[in-house]
């Protein structure tokens, strides 16, 4: 009975590793797939920053993040600039407006 209850005790074993092997090489499957997707991502990444890149140096001069972004900050200045110029002019002319407006109005 002894020798029996030690059988048992060995195939339980062996069923409970060949259970871990199995979950193991699933889970090693499942790593490998999701290290192929990762290096497929990375891959397209590096295209489309590269293709990002050659369109910033043709369309300003540079790639560099740090010199874009100061030519960003440049163009925000001028186009408050001009927004506030434009502000100016349309109120002159609301101005004037009101002007003639009264001008007519008080005759």
């Amino acid at each position: 009975m002894m020798n029996n209850n030690a059988n048992n005790g060995a195939a339980d074993r062996d069923a409970r590793l060949e259970q871990e092997l199995n979950a193991l090489r699933n889970r090693y499957e499942s790593l490998k797939e999701r290290k192929v997707r990762t290096e497929q991502d990375i891959a397209n990444l590096s295209r489309q920053l590269e293709e990002l890149e050659q369109r910033a140096l043709a369309e300003y001069g540079t790639a560099d993040p740090r010199e874009l972004q100061a030519l960003l900050e440049s163009k925000r200045q001028e186009n408050e600039r001009v927004v506030a110029e434009y502000r100016n002019h349309v109120q002159e002319v609301q101005q004037a407006l009101a002007e003639v407006e009264q001008g007519f109005g008080g005759k």
